[in-house]
């Protein structure tokens, strides 16, 4: 009698899973993990109605269901499933605000129909997802073994094999190792897109590699003036010079920015010139210095003083001749009256520039930060004037340096052709003319990192395909899946050798994630963040191998 009021035994609970068909219990178990459906019930099922609740078990039955001696993998499975999910939601929702909002209107060019798996949105989701799970896999898989080699079973093995023993018992195989992962890359259709992964993957590998060395000491007596600035004139200057030469190698909305923030040397078309006229478009004013650069930098001949000659431009420039042929007749260099056709003083034309580009891109620049600085509106309300005052120097600073380096770049092919005579580097100016440009660079030399690895990785990008356009180099066959599996496993080994040398606490918590460690920062303190040398417990927790690397042979 006594039995029958108690509560049900383990044998009992343990008989009541095995009814449960097994199918079914791994679904459940690479969908929701016990913690999550403990939230979820708690704050949604307990508040269905009563049928709804009489089919769905309490928490306890759902984690003996669900209940496994190694849910790593069921665990990696459910992450990996869920990048997927909401990568291609997320990718959908994009191109639903394309439609609708942001091309609604605009002529639409009929599109064959493409199978679901082979669509550019299911590749993309596929892809991440694959790296994410494979990544786990192949981190723990790696842990395991180096942490079995460096047991005593081992060292039969390790004296065999010195060479591969000392590779995987390195303390960064694991995170090199897991690289391996990045290959799954390959399953993006080749794309703008998946260069532009592989690039940013590089830089960033290349600034946290440099971060750890100088976290080594490897830089100590460098000179105060030594920074990340220092990539920003080599980048302008190869990005104007492809900007001129190679635009199908330049990024389009860089041009598009540089254009449109150049008022006093891109003449606009005037309000009362006649529409029945052709007037030069600003990427036909751009190819047209390309010209004028081949042509050695002609001299001008003014079409007001010599009236007389039917011809004053080269038959190849007669598409600027409405630009040229008003220009101020004290005007001695063609390029200059395209630049600037009404006044004949470079150096006040330069000054003009700054007059008229400063307050747009203020008023840009203000725009953008005061976004941003939404996000922090707990350190407005603590500090309003300093906030605020820390705000107005972040544009000004922006301010000057963009457009120092728009006018700078212009007003220095001026400057060459008061210094220089046609024959001298003719075609190199405008890379020198960038490269000056950039020098502005310094003012944001403490907090400008990110802008100067943007410039310089859209200079990478167009450096390379220029390259690959004119024949300097050839293309490797998913060379931008090598470089992301090599990137990859130079920011993995540096996030387990120096935690702090990643600077991002976003990128070390992703990290993270990668690992099957959680959502967790190492370096501020969601982790052990002392590197390698924490390895060999994490590696006890994961395996319970007894870990000794002083008595490997």
């Amino acid at each position: 009698m006594s039995s029958a009021g108690a509560p049900p035994s383990s044998a009992s609970s343990t008989g009541s899973n095995d009814k449960i068909d097994p199918v079914l219990r791994n679904a459940l178990r690479y969908t929701v993990s016990a913690k999550e459906y403990k939230l979820l019930h708690r704050y949604l099922i307990s508040r269905a109605p009563p049928a709804v609740k009489k089919r769905t078990p309490q928490p306890p039955r759902y984690e003996a269901i669900v209940k496994s001696k190694d849910d790593y993998n069921a665990a990696a499975i459910r992450a990996s499933f869920r990048v997927f999910a909401s990568t291609y939601a997320a990718l959908k929702l994009w191109d639903l605000i394309q439609e609708k909002l942001l091309t609604r209107g605009a002529v639409k060019v009929p599109q064959s129909k493409t199978p679901i798996y082979k669509s550019a949105n299911f590749r993309l989701s596929s892809s991440l997802s694959f790296i994410l799970l494979f990544h786990r896999l192949f981190f723990r898989f790696l842990t395991r073994l180096r942490a079995t080699l460096l047991t005593q079973n081992a060292v039969p093995f390790r004296r065999r094999n010195p060479r591969v023993a000392a590779a995987l018992t390195s303390p960064l195989s694991p995170a090199v190792g897991a690289a391996l992962a990045g290959s799954f890359l390959g399953v993006v259709p080749k794309s703008q897109l998946r260069i532009t992964i592989a690039i940013y993957t590089f830089s960033r590998a290349l600034e946290f590699a440099y971060n750890a060395l100088e976290e080594k000491g490897w830089f100590k007596n460098r000179p105060w003036w030594f920074g990340s600035w220092m990539l920003m004139p080599v980048s302008c200057g190869q990005l104007l010079h492809a900007f001129v030469y190679d635009r199908d190698c330049f990024p389009s909305t860089y041009g598009n920015f540089i254009l449109k923030n150049s008022p006093e040397y891109i003449q606009q078309r005037p309000a009362d010139y006649p529409s029945h006229l052709k007037w030069p478009g600003t990427y036909e004013i751009c190819d047209s210095l390309a010209e004028i650069s081949k042509l050695r930098w002609p001299a001008f001949t003014s079409p007001i003083l010599f009236p007389a000659l039917k011809q004053t431009l080269p038959t190849s420039l007669t598409r600027i001749t409405p630009i040229t042929s008003p220009a101020h007749p004290s005007i001695t260099s063609l390029s200059c009256a395209l630049l600037h056709p009404h006044d004949p003083s470079c150096a006040r034309v330069y000054l003009t520039y700054y007059a008229h580009a400063f307050p747009s891109l203020a008023r840009f620049f203000a725009l953008i930060y005061s976004a941003f600085a939404i996000l922090r509106w707990r350190s407005f309300a603590k500090a309003p004037v300093t906030a605020l005052n820390k705000l107005a120097k972040q544009i000004l600073s922006m301010t000057m340096f963009i457009s120092g380096a728009i006018g700078t770049s212009w007003g220095a092919l001026c400057l060459f052709q008061q210094l220089f005579s046609g024959r001298f580097l003719p075609t190199q100016r405008f890379f020198f003319a960038g490269f000056l440009g950039g020098m502005w660079g310094f003012l944001e030399r403490k907090k400008g990192r990110s802008n100067f690895l943007y410039s310089w990785r859209m200079s990478l990008d167009s450096l390379w395909k220029v390259g690959v356009k004119r024949g300097w180099w050839k293309g490797v066959a998913n060379g931008d899946v090598l470089l992301f599996v090599a990137s990859l496993a130079v920011v993995g080994g540096v996030y387990e050798g120096v935690p702090r040398a990643v600077s991002s606490g976003v990128a070390r918590k992703g990290l993270g994630l990668m690992r099957g460690e959680g959502w967790v920062d190492r370096v501020a303190g969601g982790g052990d963040g002392q590197g390698v040398e924490a390895l060999g417990e994490r590696e006890k927790k994961a395996t319970g191998a007894d870990v000794d690397e002083k008595k490997m042979d």
